[in-house]
């Protein structure tokens, strides 16, 4: 098994046209992941990688019985191409489009309240399943397959990670990227949820960052558990109240804090790495110890 992407699930791309869909979706393709559309507005009718473009949502759907979307539309459109997916009746929509303004991502939380449909992303870099292929802007080489589960807010400590987990040979059961801006889809708690109860999943690698609640929530979670969790924190020396790279890392007040973070974790019984080298003997040393109690 994996989380949220399997293998045959079909895809959907929006902003297949532009140049990050143009770039991209030939990738997800040689990884695996099932593109059977995409969609453009005024484009419909044409074709790319001899697959066909419609000018809406409702149509590709119609067409392919797609279930998932993956979004490359440009920032100030993007919100409207979420809340057409949903509309639509996409299960799951992976937003790509990083610097979409708060204001419209606060419109689209409220919309996903009134339909099925999950988010992930946005400002992500996608996710992936190794085997069955990524959805997204990960580099899949660098994917093995197996039993750990990987979360991060970060796509660059993505990459570095996973990359060090696969030299490791600790393969990957699902990778999600669940994007660094201050409102997204898909919580760490969410995401930790769906690894509890995935059979493949023996133990669960979670990458946070400074800002928010989210890690300290996800340690309350975390504690819970039943399979092993690895985290690390990163942005430890970032002074307060300045932006350190994702609009969500901000530090404000005594909320967000790396320390603040790391204390929950560790009081959540979660053991935490002081630097991204030590997450793979972390986690065989998770994996040998087994389920928790």
């Amino acid at each position: 098994m994996s989380i949220l992407y399997h293998t045959g699930d079909k895809v959907i791309v929006q902003g297949m046209t532009g140049a990050e869909g143009r770039y991209h979706t030939p990738r997800m393709i040689q990884s695996g992941a099932q593109v059977v559309a995409g969609v453009t507005p005024g484009k419909g009718g044409q074709t790319f990688e001899n697959l066909p473009v419609f000018d809406t949502m409702t149509e590709a759907k119609a067409h392919t019985g797609a279930t998932i979307s993956c979004i490359f539309v440009p920032p100030a459109g993007a919100a409207d191409a979420i809340m057409e997916a949903a509309a639509a009746g996409m299960a799951l929509v992976v937003c790509i489009t990083e610097n979409i303004p708060v204001n419209d991502m606060t419109r689209v939380a409220a919309f996903l309240k009134q339909h099925p449909t999950r988010l992930i992303g946005p400002n992500c870099p996608g996710l992936a399943t190794p085997g069955a292929g990524k959805i997204g802007i990960m580099p899949y080489q660098i994917m093995r397959e197996g039993n750990v589960g990987f979360i991060s807010r970060s796509g660059t400590l993505t990459y570095e990670v996973v990359s060090l987990l696969s030299e490791a040979g600790l393969g990957q059961s699902s990778i999600i990227g669940i994007g660094g801006d201050p409102i997204i889809g898909t919580t760490f708690i969410d995401c930790l949820r769906l690894f509890e109860q995935d059979p493949q999943t023996t133990a669960v690698v979670m990458c946070g960052e400074i800002g928010g609640s989210d890690e300290e929530d996800a340690a309350a979670y975390a504690a819970t558990m039943k399979k092993p969790v690895v985290a690390f924190i990163s942005g430890r020396t970032a002074p307060p109240g300045k932006r350190m790279g994702h609009a969500g890392a901000i530090i404000s007040g005594k909320t967000g804090t790396a320390q603040g973070k790391v204390e929950a974790l560790q009081t959540a019984g979660v053991p935490v790495a002081d630097t991204i080298f030590d997450i793979p003997e972390l986690t065989k040393q998770a994996l040998a110890k087994g389920a928790r109690a």
